[in-house]
């Protein structure tokens, strides 16, 4: 098919930050790009052919806006599926399936499916509330300390809380959740596959994670992981068996932990561009953004190689301010060599909210993280008071 100046229509199911910069390929490359997210102030709203604002977890909605299109894909793995499966019933190619997001957008069913499939992972209970979480927590079958994440519809460290006594329970929502061992790890690292509809497949280099303390958010992405070769390859190579695993096309984003003692365990994946993979837009010879419409097209996978040390700081909204962003000190980093911004378009701040990231290339990976730290401390996401 002839997807480059012609009739033929992608859809993106989401149009956030993610969409925004898939959106960044789609005009490069000429293709036609249809958009459905529920904010009307969406990121994507206006890089898009044709924007619609509708709820994605809305069957007709999702149906509607399936028809209009020849491929459909996802920047939000929370969509209506039962809409997905019609459409692909009725012929339209939807990537990644709605079978595999099936079984990632539950994280007590993703859970399982690692459990099943012998992919190395963190022992877990699921429970169906709050309240059967307590149950089991009186009859001694769980301990504390733990992790609990809700089952569904947690992001950017929503619906993830470490439990150590009872009273972090407080406040929780009664709501499906699971509770995972505590792992003691030394780094959290990350996988990005990229596979075609073909089966090609490609992966990008473990990066590392340095994760905010409080928000549960990640503050940098380093690429390389400053790992051992052999956990590297480990890592690697249980990313993909995961992608194998799943049977996805597109992006898969496999977060890892690697424990005190360098084994790898899988934490949770994303079958879409992620956070861990931003650095690659100026790092990679060819950006996660790219890759992922390479595979939903069935094109050849670009070269997944940095060029440079790459490191990603996120810009979000800091505390305490509520309102029209403001990006103060931005012109002191945009200063320096190797730095470039990444403004996401949300026009309204509040603390702890992604409205921005910044990447960081240097030859040189210490003098990147270097000049990461003083991003991080120059640059200010606040508000007009």
């Amino acid at each position: 098919m002839n997807y480059f100046s012609s009739d033929f229509k992608l859809g993106i199911l989401g149009g956030g930050q993610l969409g925004k910069m898939i959106l960044t390929e789609t005009r490069k490359l000429d293709i036609q790009t249809y958009v459905l997210d529920s904010s009307e102030e969406a990121p994507s709203r206006f890089g898009a052919h044709a924007f619609y604002k509708g709820s994605l977890m809305d069957f007709d909605t999702v149906y509607q806006f399936g028809k209009l299109v020849n491929l459909l894909t996802i920047e939000i793995e929370n969509v209506n599926l039962d809409a997905l499966d019609k459409l692909e019933a009725e012929g339209l190619r939807v990537f990644p399936s709605p079978k595999t997001l099936r079984l990632i957008q539950n994280k007590g069913k993703q859970k399982d499916f690692y459990v099943n499939n012998n992919i190395p992972t963190s022992p877990h209970h699921r429970f169906v509330d709050l309240t059967d979480l307590r149950k089991s927590l009186e009859k001694d079958e769980l301990e504390f300390p733990f992790v609990w994440k809700c089952a569904q519809f947690g992001y950017d460290g929503n619906g993830v809380k470490i439990v150590r006594s009872a009273i972090d329970l407080i406040n929780l929502p009664d709501v499906e959740c699971i509770a995972e061992e505590m792992v003691p790890f030394k780094n959290e690292l990350a996988v990005i596959v990229a596979r075609s509809v073909s089966g090609e497949i490609k992966t990008y280099p473990v990066v590392e994670m340095e994760f905010h303390p409080e928000a549960n958010q990640v503050e940098y992405v380093i690429c390389p992981a400053r790992i051992d070769d052999n956990v590297a390859q480990k890592a690697t190579k249980i990313a993909l068996q995961v992608s194998q695993a799943f049977n996805h096309v597109g992006l898969l984003a496999v977060e890892m932990f690697q424990t005190a003692d360098d084994e790898i365990l899988v934490n949770e994946v994303a079958p879409r561009p992620h956070n861990s993979g931003h650095y690659s837009i100026e790092a990679s010879y060819t950006s996660q953004f790219e890759n992922h419409l390479r595979a939903i097209l069935n094109l050849p996978l670009g070269n997944t190689n940095s060029k440079v040390a790459g490191i990603m700081v996120n810009l979000v909204g800091e505390e305490g301010y509520s309102g029209q962003v403001v990006y103060q000190n931005i012109e002191k980093i945009m200063g320096i060599d190797g730095v470039t911004p990444h403004i996401y378009g949300k026009r309204e701040t509040r603390p702890f909210r992604k409205m921005g990231h910044v990447t960081i290339v240097n030859q040189n990976m210490a003098e990147a993280r270097k000049i990461a730290e003083e991003v991080k401390n120059s640059i200010r996401v606040i508000s007009e008071k």
